[in-house]
């Protein structure tokens, strides 16, 4: 005769039992969350300062191509060889890998041909909320729908001198300096911050090419410049409104410091908490001043 096995009936997870199943669940979920965040965070932190890194090297490479000379806030070239008038981060595109885009500016102006539209990748901070080609991002119209920037060059280093040049036919708002004379030295001297794409709470926006200068176009609301307006210590882990939104007239970053470029080819966390007049002494290349600002 066949010998038989009865099995016993899997008892039912109680109620009290599935409620502390799913609390764990939802503490380890909590636990999780922040690390993931910090992990973004410090990823995208990363390669917002490889952009940078990437943008010193292209400002280092235009001053070994054009003797010394750093680039303007706004040149023009000699018969619309390459283009008439030249913004500042045009004039760096051959130097960022982007030099099919430098050459649509060929008899005409730098951000004439469509450039104007023309998103840069390597001119956007993956932080930026609001710009378009960040995760999430929200940039508004802006300068009439002009490619966004997540950064700007430094005013008081790039664009404090007005000359005419008659071989130009124009002013030319640029440095007083050259990459080797730099009196503060390359290595106090900030060049480029973080600076949102766009300031819904102000209007404002941050584009690409839009030109900027002293005797031409003045310092408009769309300059992709810092400084201009007074040297206002950074904004960090902003966001682009709320009670206390992005202002235009300062450096603005997502992060909880601000990545910094210095004329020496670094990038530097400076806190949001640094002492204003550390802060201009930096931004700022002949004062004789010289600080460590690194957070």
């Amino acid at each position: 005769m066949g010998k038989f096995r009865l099995l016993g009936l899997r008892r039912a997870f109680t109620l009290i039992e599935l409620l502390v199943v799913i609390a764990i669940i939802a503490i380890l979920i909590a636990l999780l969350v922040p690390a993931v965040q910090k992990v973004r965070e410090a990823a995208a932190r990363t390669q917002c300062a490889s952009n940078q890194k990437n943008i010193g090297l292209a400002i280092h490479n235009y001053a070994g191509a054009n003797n010394g000379r750093l680039p303007p806030m706004l040149d023009r070239g000699p018969s619309g060889m390459p283009a008439y008038w030249m913004p500042f981060w045009y004039s760096l595109l051959p130097y960022v890998e982007q030099d099919a885009l430098y050459k649509k500016g060929q008899n005409t102006d730098g951000w004439g041909n469509s450039i104007n539209v023309t998103q840069v990748p390597v001119y956007v901070c993956s932080s930026d909320p609001t710009n378009t080609m960040s995760p999430g991002g929200i940039q508004g119209s802006g300068a009439g729908g002009w490619s966004g920037n997540s950064y700007a060059p430094n005013y008081y280093l790039f664009a404090e001198a007005n000359p005419y040049v008659a071989g130009k036919g124009a002013n030319i708002t640029q440095s007083k300096y050259k990459i080797g004379n730099i009196p503060d030295g390359t290595s106090n001297t900030v060049g480029v911050v973080e600076r949102f794409s766009y300031h819904p709470a102000y209007g404002w926006s941050n584009p690409n090419f839009y030109p900027c200068s002293h005797s031409n176009w003045g310092w408009t609301s769309y300059c992709s410049v810092y400084g201009p307006w007074g040297l206002y210590t950074p904004q960090v882990s902003v966001t682009p409104s709320g009670s206390n939104p992005a202002h235009p007239y300062y450096p603005n970053s997502a992060h909880p410091s601000m990545q910094t470029l210095f004329m020496d080819g670094t990038v530097r966390s400076v806190s949001g908490t640094v002492n204003g007049t550390y802060w201009n002494y930096a931004c700022t290349p002949a004062d004789g001043q010289s600080f460590n600002l690194e957070n």
